[in-house]
């Protein structure tokens, strides 16, 4: 049993399945702390809910770089309409991917800087949970690709055309 798990662990396309979810599920519920913690003014509350929304924004690199691995290998396993909902997926993710590193930064500031400007405090927090609303937004949108690879039951239209890159842009 310890052998399937670690064969399945060396597999890209299982890894990134299995932490998928953290990036959007965890900012839903560090922005939804947050807000707690700014209606009851708790520093400390903030800040157990800034980690929250660091670690899950930081969690979408690891997700992204065992998605763009598994690409090949999934691309295999699917078909046409399924290839195409990778390719959406696939540049869905590698558009908005900065701005989950942007918010891990942004929110490591908001942990950091009230230490010496004590009155950055809130104003930060409120930056960090409308920020994070906004790439919680992207997350969906990205997942929302990704969820109809491999669903054929979640396919109630056809994948939307990609964009091809005009000779300037090259």
């Amino acid at each position: 049993m310890i052998d399937i798990l670690l064969r399945d662990l060396r597999q890209p396309e299982y890894v990134h399945v299995l932490i998928n979810q953290l990036p959007l599920l965890g900012l839903a519920m560090g922005c939804v702390g947050l807000i707690i913690a700014l209606l009851l003014r708790s520093r400390a509350a903030n800040i157990a809910t800034l980690v929250i929304i660091l670690i899950s924004a930081a969690a979408a690199w690891p997700t992204y770089e065992f998605g763009q691995k598994a690409y090949n290998p999934v691309l295999t396993m699917v078909d046409e309409h399924g290839q195409a909902w990778l390719d959406v997926h696939k540049a869905r993710a590698e558009q908005f991917i900065y701005y989950f590193y942007g918010l891990a930064v942004l929110t490591a500031v908001a942990i950091v800087a009230p230490i010496k400007w004590k009155k950055t405090s809130v104003p930060l927090a409120i930056v960090v949970l409308l920020f994070g609303g906004v790439v919680l937004g992207m997350g969906g949108y990205i997942g929302y690709a990704g969820g109809k690879i491999r669903h054929r039951e979640f396919r109630n239209e056809p994948p939307p055309p990609l964009k091809s890159p005009t000779p300037e842009s090259r």
